[in-house]
């Protein structure tokens, strides 16, 4: 019951995403076949669509939710509300660190581990974003420094 819940609320989040993206979100130019107003429209048809199976489909099992998952969802859910805050001040090298650090000891990994991991992510990550992909991302005061 909990999942068809839960499918319901982002079944009304989804159709106003793609009321957005079919009647308000319009670009002022085109750069490839389909333009850029089709991904969004076609996010927000699949999300209904498959939102839309999993309130009519039956149940198969409950709905169990224990103690240290829901509070590692929060944590989670934290995290990322933190990462969002601290993306312009402190640019995505240092913001992603802090995210991937703190997401990868919560889940057990030795520090040590989690350090490389998180340091190779925020760097490995900035310079594929910028370099190969071509993507606007902040540069924060570590990059800026060396600049």
């Amino acid at each position: 019951m909990a999942d068809r819940i839960f499918a319901g609320v982002l079944f009304f989040v989804a159709l106003g995403y793609t009321y957005i993206a079919f009647f308000i979100l319009q670009a002022p130019f085109q750069y490839d076949p389909l333009g850029p107003e089709s991904w969004p429209q076609i996010l927000g048809i699949v999300a209904l669509l498959c939102l839309a199976y999993i309130l009519i489909r039956p149940d198969t099992e409950g709905f169990d939710l224990d103690l240290p998952t829901g509070g590692r969802l929060v944590a989670l859910f934290v995290f990322l509300m933190g990462y969002a805050y601290l993306f312009q001040p402190f640019g995505f090298i240092i913001s992603t660190f802090l995210f991937c650090a703190a997401l990868s000891l919560m889940l057990g990994a030795k520090p040590l581990a989690a350090v490389v991991f998180s340091a190779a992510t925020g760097v490995f990550g900035y310079f594929i974003c910028t370099i190969l992909l071509d993507i606007n991302l902040p540069a924060g005061p570590i990059v800026a420094a060396f600049l």
